[in-house]
């Protein structure tokens, strides 16, 4: 189904693109001006999503983080991969280390949901 585009739209992958991390409605919801209403971001998001334009990540504190499929380098980053949340500045990065795993057979995977928590580079420094 073909998506009208709206500025709402243009905004909020803009964000994506240039933030370089996964994230949360809420830090999305905070960087746009002028304010825009909660439930049109989560649509927006959920949207991108569906099309294959960002990933969805549950991270284990339970939250949503949107990222659009580039690695750190703003390299294209399609596929299975594992993500680091920082439990200290609550940060949650893309990394570009290739899944590897089995399943029993019979089974199909149609996602995967990595998370690895610790501390960043950034703030061990």
């Amino acid at each position: 189904m073909k998506r009208r585009n709206t500025q709402t739209k243009e905004v909020v992958l803009e964000i994506l693109k240039t933030a370089g991390k996964a994230m949360s409605q809420d830090e999305i919801q905070n960087m746009i001006i002028p304010e825009v209403n909660r439930t049109t971001v989560y649509r927006v998001l959920n949207q991108f999503y569906e099309d294959g334009i960002v990933h969805k990540v549950v991270a284990d504190n339970g939250k949503q983080y949107f990222a659009v499929y580039l690695d750190c380098e703003g390299n294209a980053m399609k596929g299975h991969h594992f993500h680091f949340r920082c439990t200290k500045c609550d940060t949650i990065k893309c990394l570009s280390i290739p899944v590897s795993f089995s399943i029993p057979k019979g089974y199909q995977i149609e996602d995967v949901n990595c998370v690895l928590t610790g501390v960043c580079k950034d703030c061990t420094n």
